[in-house]
This record gives structure tokens, C-alpha cells and sequence, in this order.
């Protein structure tokens, strides 16, 4: 698929999402994007499990874009967070967010990151979930009180944020992608763009 322009003078890719991270994320691969926020209810579905949710909510969220993009490569993707059997959110407050990171103070959880990628002109869907397995070290009271006044890390699962002073709070980072943990899986995304003719590599940087 051709990304430069479509007839009607707009961008081919559309992240399927308005996370500044997953923004940030995709913009590393230098080529000319849209974004748009999907109408999509996350709640899981009885018995389902949280590999099985993330990969639908990518799925429905790149389809939530399709109407509106009807002939783009669209990007979903989507984020469930598991310590044993319980699905954590983002904490929203300090409250939340120091409970958090109390409860998973030297265990381990997974972070199961899905991506989606869709063409809207012919309904081609490639779908991947990329699980990052995260140790966290022992933490006191005091630690985690002083990295969440020096984070604010509210908008973030799990409260600890990778790709900043976060990955002092762990101790093991499991996964066959780096950029999965902080939301948008980059190397499985290439592979994708790939086959439907997008070299990331050869494509001229966007200005």
C-alpha cells in the first residue's frame, strides 16, 4: 500500500489511539501518521482470558477507525496488565498508584501487549500479542513514595513507567520486545508494515 497520500490528500497510517506513548512510540518509525480515539467498551468478557481480551479490544479498536479510514493501514492495540489471577488498571491518583506498587513489590507480572494491524480497503488483518514477563524489585514504603512524587505515573497500568525513572523499580524485564511494555510492540509492527509492502527502512523520513 502506497502511504504517501490518498486522492483525498490524507495520511494512509492511522494509530487507532491518542496515548501520547504509542504516539511517541510510532513516531520513531519516521513515517507520516493520523490519529484518531476509538469508541470501544474494554470491558473483558466473562471467561475470557487476558491474551484473548487484549487481542479483541486491538482488533475492535482498529475496526472502530475502518469508517472513518476506509482505505489506510490502520494500528490497534491494547494493554492488559496481570499480578496472578487480577487485572490491574491505571491508578489514576497516588493512592491507587502507591497500592499498586505496595501489592506488587518483589513479584513478578505480565504485561500482555496486543497489536492489530488492519487494512480497511481489503479487511487483511494481522493480529500479535507480545507478553512482557516484569520482575519488580523489593520496595520500601519510602521508595515508592518518592518515585511516584517524582513520576505522577497516574495514566500508566501497573503505575511504573519503563521508559523512565520506572525501571528503577524493576529488576527483570522479560520479552522478546522492548517497546511492547510501553504500549505499541515496534518490532512486531515493521514485520506487519512489511507484509503489506511498507519497508519502514526504505520509506523516505517524514519532515
Amino acid at each position: 500500500m502506497n502511504l504517501s497520500e490518498s486522492q483525498s490528500g490524507q495520511a494512509k497510517l492511522v494509530l487507532a489511539s491518542t496515548s501520547r506513548y504509542r504516539r511517541e512510540l510510532l513516531s520513531r518509525l519516521h513515517l507520516p501518521f493520523e490519529t484518531l480515539s476509538p469508541n470501544v467498551d474494554e470491558t473483558p468478557l466473562p471467561d475470557e482470558t487476558p491474551s484473548a481480551t487484549a487481542l479483541r479490544l486491538s482488533v475492535l479498536k482498529a475496526q472502530a477507525a475502518a469508517s472513518t479510514w476506509p482505505d489506510a493501514l490502520i494500528i490497534g492495540s491494547d494493554q492488559v496488565l496481570m499480578l496472578d489471577s487480577e487485572q490491574l488498571g491505571k491508578p489514576g491518583n497516588f493512592d491507587n498508584a502507591f497500592a499498586q506498587l505496595k501489592k506488587m513489590q518483589g513479584r513478578a507480572m505480565v504485561f500482555h501487549t496486543a497489536l492489530t494491524l488492519l487494512n480497511s480497503r481489503t479487511c487483511q488483518t494481522q493480529t500479535r500479542d507480545v507478553p512482557t514477563v516484569v520482575h519488580i524489585r523489593p520496595l520500601s514504603d519510602a521508595q515508592i513514595t518518592a518515585y511516584l512524587e517524582k513520576e505522577t505515573p497516574w495514566d500508566c497500568a501497573g503505575s511504573a513507567k519503563s521508559e523512565s525513572l520506572g525501571i528503577a523499580l524493576m529488576a527483570r524485564m522479560d520479552s522478546p520486545d522492548p517497546t511492547a511494555l510501553i504500549g505499541l510492540p515496534l518490532m512486531a509492527l515493521t514485520e506487519m508494515l512489511l507484509k503489506e509492502g511498507v519497508d519502514v527502512l526504505t520509506w523516505p523520513a517524514s519532515i
